[in-house]
């Protein structure tokens, strides 16, 4: 683990409202933040709205308002999503703060004057869509690949950065830096773009103010505007304050870019040979997850199939919801989400395991310990193997969390949660309080027990935090969450005896499909 971690979304049109795809993002970096400053790591999470371009003013359009509502209308509207969802971010950035616009400007002026942009006369197939002119490898039956619609043919002046020139040398530092772009699919398809054959070419970097003034005015050009992807790419700068902030080279020393597969070609294309004119490294590492489906179908504004969160937090709980994205998703290969998949792992993995043992622990030591966490005595085997699970699901989580497999870490912490409640089916603590030759063995099973609720929770609380938090409360530890850190928090033995427990009401209810679900 490094000694700082940046983690950062991409930044969202603001087109339309947060979905499936926007909430598995986000909820992956909030985890993999709250996991990081667990361990004492100086962390940032960064997430925020892409409000310039041309796709906000169609659908400024579409809504008959100034492109400015528009952005301020769905920005606030994201932010208030994530707050609400409980995503403990550390900035929420947009492309229309005014230290942003400071930076691009700053960067596109150094750029124009070390000789990275000059200005061409240029004709090509645009999309509105990606808001950038497409190469043939971009088409697919004269349709863009990505957006399903036809391109425009467009005739116009404009600049372009000179970003053919770093490709070479971004081809040779991709293959020496294996790790740059994980998982490896997605550095193989980087590396075929830069081939001489790609079409790839320079990029435009500006739009003609006469069809577009919605953006940031070039610095050297009040006739033209910055294309949206070079004025979006510098946020990930602009928000940990470049270039003399306080924590800028340690954060961007330590930065995490976290995209959809979608957004490829601009953060491992566009991003890199960017940082490299103006003198900065590239980040430390893009990671690049699937789609998710909806029913076995792409997320689609026109299918209404974008799964709302704030609807699945109404319907099932929002910790029920982000457990099954970080869960369900494989990272790097698309997922399909559908309801019953959905019920499924709520019902299998948090009611009649995790719930299972939590209920059925402190209703026990409610019973049989007069509600307080027992002393243990020295145990044995089985008691043992308790403790040796929780070891390895903690360095599991460790190894997980550093190859970005969300999925296999919460596996490893419910394997321990399984052992469990197997070691309780094994003890059976119900008949041992009843038999004089085993009652002895009844606070050793239930101290087992509460502390291996404790080291779940512990755990789990970068993946579920509401929960964790609940689990702790139950235990006596309420509020003890934020002191705690990994690894030393995790070695067993640590709750204290005595502690109050109470039961409280099922952490995970079962639930049944919705009328209509799949």
């Amino acid at each position: 683990m490094t000694r700082a971690y940046y983690v950062t979304t991409p930044i969202y049109y603001v087109n339309a409202d947060a979905h499936i795809g926007h909430t598995y993002t986000t909820v992956l970096a909030d985890s993999l933040a709250r996991y990081h400053r667990l361990r004492g790591e100086r962390t940032f999470f960064l997430t925020g709205s892409d409000e310039h371009g041309e796709k906000i003013l169609e659908v400024a359009r579409e809504r008959g308002e100034d492109p400015r509502a528009t952005a301020e209308y769905f920005s606030v509207r994201f932010r208030k999503t994530w707050e609400e969802l409980g995503i403990r971010f550390d900035r929420f950035i947009r492309t229309t703060d005014a230290d942003h616009g400071e930076v691009v400007r700053r960067i596109l002026q150094r750029v124009h004057d070390d000789g990275h942009i000059e200005f061409r006369e240029y004709e090509g197939d645009y999309c509105v869509g990606c808001e950038r002119f497409l190469t043939d490898r971009d088409l697919v039956d004269g349709l863009c690949r990505d957006h399903e619609r036809p391109p425009e043919r467009r005739s116009e002046g404009n600049y372009f950065f000179k970003m053919s020139e770093h490709f070479e040398w971004l081809a040779q530092y991709i293959t020496e830096h294996p790790d740059f772009i994980r998982p490896e699919r997605y550095r193989n398809e980087v590396l075929s773009m830069l081939k001489e054959d790609s079409g790839l070419g320079d990029l435009c970097i500006s739009r003609p103010k006469a069809r577009l003034d919605w953006g940031i005015e070039l610095p050297f050009d009040e006739n033209y505007v910055c294309y949206v992807w070079f004025d979006a790419l510098i946020n990930y700068l602009t928000a940990i304050g470049y270039p003399d902030g306080e924590d800028f080279e340690l954060l961007w020393g330590a930065s995490e870019h976290l995209i959809a597969k979608d957004i490829l070609k601009p953060h491992a294309v566009f991003w890199p040979t960017m940082l490299r004119a103006i003198g900065l490294d590239t980040p430390h590492r893009l990671n690049v997850h699937g789609y998710w489906n909806v029913d076995g179908r792409k997320v689609s504004k026109s299918l209404g199939n974008k799964i709302d969160p704030l609807i699945m937090r109404e319907q099932y709980g929002f910790e029920a919801f982000r457990y099954y994205l970080l869960r369900s998703m494989s990272f790097g290969v698309d997922a399909n989400f559908t309801e019953e998949s959905l019920v499924t792992r709520i019902n299998a993995d948090l009611a009649n395991n995790l719930g299972n043992l939590v209920s059925r622990t402190l209703n026990m030591t409610g019973r049989f310990a007069d509600g307080r966490v027992p002393a243990a005595g020295e145990g044995g085997e089985p008691e043992q193997a308790v403790r040796q699970a929780f070891a390895e699901a903690q360095r599991s989580v460790d190894a997980c969390i550093e190859s970005m497999e969300v999925h296999r870490a919460l596996e490893a912490i419910f394997r321990a949660v399984d052992a469990t409640n197997q070691f309780l089916e094994q003890r059976e603590p119900w008949k041992a309080a009843k038999d004089p030759a085993r009652a002895d063995s009844v606070p050793t099973t239930l101290y087992t027990c509460c502390e291996a609720l404790r080291i779940t929770a512990l755990l789990l609380s970068p993946f579920l935090p509401e929960t964790a938090a609940e689990i702790l409360k139950r235990l006596g530890l309420e509020g003890a969450l934020e002191g705690m850190r990994l690894p030393d928090d995790a070695a067993w033995g640590a709750i204290p005896p005595g502690n109050e427990t109470h039961k409280g009401a099922p952490l995970f209810p079962r639930v049944e499909m919705p009328e209509g679900g799949a």
